[in-house]
């Protein structure tokens, strides 16, 4: 059997790091917002260089408390793209803004900027790029339009911690970048948890607000906020976690590139775009024989998931929005087309060696 990842074989790595960390939390009596969180919200600061990181308690968290920290509400518009988790467009909805979709580009499965300023109006506020399976968006282009119309940025950076362009970590560039530690993430907790990182200093205290209950002290609350406090366990695991995200990163891209070696020829496989730095979170290819392919890996005992089968747009709980099957062509075509393969950083060659054959095998059919 072959699965879409291995998180026993990386706990088996850093099992003697992790078991003192949490016998130490244990000990500490710390178990929410304590030492440890407040430790790894500045290394994330340090790590994608910015003035600030708040935890929170997921990725979903993230992107909604930015959401509301940048006053975006009701009758609000956010421009993303309909090729993403749920949780994006969640996250606008919950404020009552309104999500504005535009297609999306096949090579890096990411919202084709240059169909942006054709949707902005007087209610636009925000534009919500998503950084999708690990490859950056084009942020030179997002954010000469939002300097261009004074719109907010927020970086859906879920699948993307340690991506770059051109060094620059995403999570850098917007107003505010949204990180989830969702175990299969490539910076990945033992359940649940998010960050948010931002440029403006003045951002700190609200988001800490927000994160607990809206309280400026003990039982004083200046707002109504939610309850998204990462929890001491979490970060303290993350903290190890961390000090190995380059490595884990680089050898996500070395089976990446093995990939393309063995499957250019057969399959689309991701492609990455000049000056982009790709971390691989999935490893998804496009095919008209997509579903051929997932049988016979399956048959095999080799995981295959697609992401996502259907877009966004297309969703029955978004279907007061108005959108109709045709209008975000590309969008449409990926969710019939994609599959992502098993990738991680304890994946054996040997593995995509096999995986690789079999994916020939029935594209030569």
């Amino acid at each position: 059997m072959i699965p879409m990842v291995d998180l026993g074989k990386q706990f088996a790595e850093i099992k003697e790091e992790i078991y003192p960390m949490i016998n130490q939390i244990m000990e500490s009596s710390h178990y929410i917002l304590g030492p440890k969180v407040q430790e790894f919200e500045k290394k994330v600061a340090d790590y994608i260089a910015v003035p600030g990181a708040v935890g929170v308690a997921s990725g979903t968290d993230a992107l909604h408390l930015s959401i509301e920290a940048l006053d975006i509400g009701d009758g609000d518009e956010v421009i993303t793209t309909p090729f993403t988790f749920f949780a994006t467009v969640e996250a606008i909805l919950y404020t009552g803004a309104k999500p504005v979709f535009i297609d999306i580009e096949l090579d890096t499965f990411n919202m084709d900027c240059d169909r942006i300023e054709e949707k902005i109006t007087e209610r636009t506020k925000a534009i919500l790029p998503v950084h999708l399976f690990g490859h950056p968006s084009n942020l030179d282009k997002v954010m000469e339009i939002a300097g261009k119309y004074n719109l907010f940025v927020i970086e859906d950076c879920a699948q993307a911690f340690g991506a770059s362009v051109r060094e620059k970590k995403v999570g850098s560039f917007g107003d505010t970048g949204c990180f989830s530690f969702y175990p299969s993430k490539n910076l990945g907790a033992y359940g649940d948890g998010g960050m948010i990182t931002f440029q403006d200093r003045n951002l700190s205290d609200r988001f800490r607000s927000l994160r607990n209950h809206g309280s400026t002290g003990s039982y004083i609350h200046e707002s109504v906020g939610f309850n998204s406090r990462l929890d001491e366990l979490q970060a303290g695991i993350l903290l190890i976690k961390l000090t190995r995200l380059e490595e884990y990163n680089r050898r996500r891209r070395q089976k990446a590139a093995l990939y393309r070696d063995l499957l250019c020829d057969t399959v689309h496989c991701p492609t990455e775009k000049n000056g982009a730095y790709h971390v691989y979170n999935q490893y998804t290819i496009m095919s008209k024989a997509r579903d051929a392919i997932q049988r016979k890996l399956k048959e095999n005992g080799i995981s295959s998931v697609v992401y996502y089968p259907r877009p966004l747009h297309l969703q029955n709980a978004l279907s007061f929005l108005g959108y109709r099957e045709g209008e975000l062509p590309l969008a449409e075509r990926a969710s019939r087309e994609v599959l992502s393969l098993p990738i991680y950083p304890e994946l054996e060659e040997s593995a995509i060696e096999e995986i690789a054959k079999i994916i020939k095998d029935i594209s030569c059919l």
